[in-house]
């Protein structure tokens, strides 16, 4: 059967708009939709069917996951891995637009860190040098 395409990738949020705003900056794409309860997100110069995006759905009662989970704690589903240019200044650009590194790190080349709402995501460096993807 063919005709299958990813077309984004959701996160839950309490704000969406927040979150949205917060991945925007990041890594530099562009509002596709825009509603109150829903955002998705794509790379500048795409078509709209075209390159896998983000989307933000709003769960009011989102309760963050907890990286690395043990026990009976919200366990992280999934995580998006980011490269970047330069480690260092990337982790600086998301500490900035708001997202704190985990209390563990496992990897010295890679950086996991928590978006404002809580989710898990990996910045490694990105040995193709282009974080647009283009």
């Amino acid at each position: 059967m063919t005709g299958f395409r990813l077309s984004s990738t959701v996160l839950a949020a309490p704000d969406p708009r927040a979150l949205a705003a917060f991945y925007r900056a990041l890594l530099d794409w562009e509002i596709r939709d825009d509603e109150p309860d829903w955002v998705v997100l794509k790379p500048h110069g795409t078509g709209q069917g075209a390159a896998t995006g983000l989307a933000f759905q709003r769960e009011a009662n989102h309760v963050p996951p907890r990286w690395p989970a043990t026990g009976n704690d919200q366990q992280m589903q999934a995580h998006l891995d980011i490269g970047v240019p330069d480690l260092a200044a990337g982790v600086a650009r998301a500490e900035e637009l708001g997202a704190v590194q985990a209390a563990t790190q496992p990897q010295d080349d890679v950086r996991v860190m928590l978006d404002p709402a809580g989710h898990p995501f990996c910045l490694f460096l990105d040995p193709l040098g282009d974080p647009t993807g283009a």
